[in-house]
């Protein structure tokens, strides 16, 4: 009984790290594009700083099988795109104003933003 409850609560400790606590590393991007793939249930890189005012291509490769990783949202640049699996998914991104801007799944599982400095 102590065994389960324990293991019980390392689970619910992990959840609550993957979902709220885990903040990913940073990629710093001083190219024009930023290859992001979609693998394991995360966006790899998941944050990425780049240059305000400056184009930008988000190249999307999705290797991960789940319906979850096929949609990709940017609700505040009105970005909607379906990711195919095995190919590559360009988004142009120009002008973007500084502040942040989330990216994620439609059930927002998978998770990124591009943080504009």
């Amino acid at each position: 009984m102590m065994i389960t409850n324990f293991l019980g609560f390392v689970l619910i400790a992990l959840i609550i790290w993957w979902f709220w606590l885990y903040k990913p590393k940073k990629t710093i991007v001083d190219t024009s594009e930023v290859i992001i793939e979609v693998n394991d249930g995360v966006y790899s890189p998941a944050s990425i700083q780049v240059p305000a005012r400056q184009p930008i291509t988000l190249k999307f490769i999705r290797k991960d099988q789940s319906p979850c990783s096929e949609a990709l949202l940017i609700p505040t640049l009105d970005v909607s795109e379906q990711l195919k699996l095995g190919e590559v998914t360009q988004i142009n991104l120009t002008n973007l104003m500084p502040g942040e801007y989330a990216f994620h799944c439609q059930m927002q599982m998978y998770c990124g933003v591009i943080k504009v400095i």
